[in-house]
């Protein structure tokens, strides 16, 4: 007698294609969050101020200031892993939950698989850590002190070149990281017994699905953490918990649980229930 067993345990999500201007509501969503628990999204939010000034601090004192602009660009790489407990105040709030010191434990809902998750994101860091001090010894501007650093990067003769290449590496790797990992996180937050290839299969059908928003929503994304990194990173307390809980609405508006119906296309995030035959949206 034949036997068959599942490839994954549980059922797997579908998922909604949405329209391109989405993301507007992601963000008006993730700004209610922010409003609905201060004290606690703005911890979170605090917690990549601290790191980056620490890693500022470090740099300087190994004198080493070529590092500074590929270390600030990998924060696009690690957000994700760094949002967990911004995630965890909007599922609370969602639920219906209390949002208390619980949330700085939620890896410990899929400790395991987030944390395989963290390591994928930390190597893409890594590869492109990697990446820039190939080009800065490539242009030969690792030797620059911290007072000419910026007039040679920005105003030298060879700006340019180096630019574009740096631009075209980060952005191929930021692109590839993003694909991977834009939901994979919230899923495996949401999904306690989820593995770490469902995750990183359902956000690359996400993604695939909704080329349009999520080219928005990266977009956004970019503008917005870099605007909160110019006031010496301090905007980054406020813009971290916006897109931290905005991503938690948005993995929510796309990815449907099979058993939790997901919202329809025109009600608003939260209104998750709908009868009869499931949206034509639906894959």
């Amino acid at each position: 007698m034949n036997q068959t067993v599942a490839v994954f345990q549980a059922p797997q999500p579908r998922i909604r294609q949405v329209p391109v201007d989405r993301p507007w509501t992601w963000l008006a969503a993730g700004w209610r969050d922010l409003l609905a628990a201060p004290g606690p999204s703005l911890a979170c939010g605090l917690v990549p101020v601290v790191a980056g000034w620490c890693a500022i601090t470090l740099l300087a004192w190994f004198d080493l200031p070529y590092l500074v602009l590929p270390l600030g660009a990998g924060f696009f790489f690690m957000g994700p892993f760094i949002a967990v407990g911004l995630y965890e105040i909007s599922r609370r709030r969602e639920a219906g939950l209390i949002v208390n010191g619980e949330i700085w434990l939620a890896w410990r809902r899929n400790p395991d698989q987030i944390a395989l998750m963290g390591v994928l994101l930390l190597l893409f860091h890594l590869a492109w850590m990697r990446t820039s001090q190939l080009l800065f010894a490539l242009f030969d501007w690792r030797t620059q002190s911290w007072d000419r650093f910026a007039d040679v990067v920005w105003l030298s003769s060879r700006s340019l070149p180096f630019l574009v290449v740096g631009v075209a590496c980060g952005a191929a790797l930021a692109a590839a990281s993003f694909v991977l990992g834009a939901f994979a996180i919230p899923y495996l937050l949401d999904r306690r017994n989820a593995n770490l290839f469902e995750a990183i299969a359902t956000s690359v059908t996400a993604v695939r699905r909704n080329p349009r928003p999520m080219l928005l929503w990266a977009g956004l994304i970019v503008l917005l953490v870099g605007l909160g990194m110019v006031p010496g990173l301090l905007g980054l307390a406020v813009v971290v918990p916006v897109m931290g809980h905005a991503t938690w609405h948005a993995y929510r508006d796309i990815v449907i649980s099979p058993d939790d119906a997901g919202p329809c296309v025109g009600l608003p995030l939260g209104a998750r229930h709908w009868r009869g035959a499931p949206p034509a949206e639906l894959i």
